[in-house]
């Protein structure tokens, strides 16, 4: 039987487009390996400063929408104080406030407890860096 905590670091490549990458199946499928039909907390967290992670409907639209809000509320401009990179990159550095870099998640006997509609995904808007690191973690 696995132990009490696991955790593994999935390596992510998201391209030079603003993207919305659903994890559902990989986190499906390490928790198929590492909760052992167990009641738990699923942890998912992204160890950078320029993504971010949300819980969203995907495949209909709202990941498109969700970039489209981000753009709108976070423009790729010259406003910002921080100032590297291509051009509105400070921006990338604002949006784990507003999409946060972690979701924690019940776990009920080995399988996440997601709404219908729910999916679990890495939100990455900065052009700059096209590899990720995600953290999936699993605590009985």
């Amino acid at each position: 039987m696995p132990g009490p905590f696991s955790s593994t670091t999935l390596r992510i490549t998201t391209g030079a487009d603003e993207t919305v990458t659903d994890l559902t199946r990989a986190c499906e499928q390490f928790l198929q390996q590492n909760a052992g039909g167990r009641d738990g907390l699923f942890n998912v967290f992204v160890p950078h400063a320029t993504a971010g992670i949300a819980v969203i409907e995907t495949g209909a639209g709202s990941d498109d929408d969700l970039l489209a809000a981000l753009h709108t509320l976070l423009p790729a401009d010259d406003r910002w104080q921080h100032r590297h990179g291509s051009p509105g990159h400070g921006r990338d550095h604002v949006l784990p406030a507003l999409v946060p870099p972690h979701a924690t998640l019940p776990v009920i006997g080995g399988r996440l407890e997601l709404g219908t509609w729910q999916s679990i995904c890495l939100v990455d808007t900065n052009q700059d860096n096209v590899e990720r690191q995600v953290r999936l973690s699993f605590l009985a």
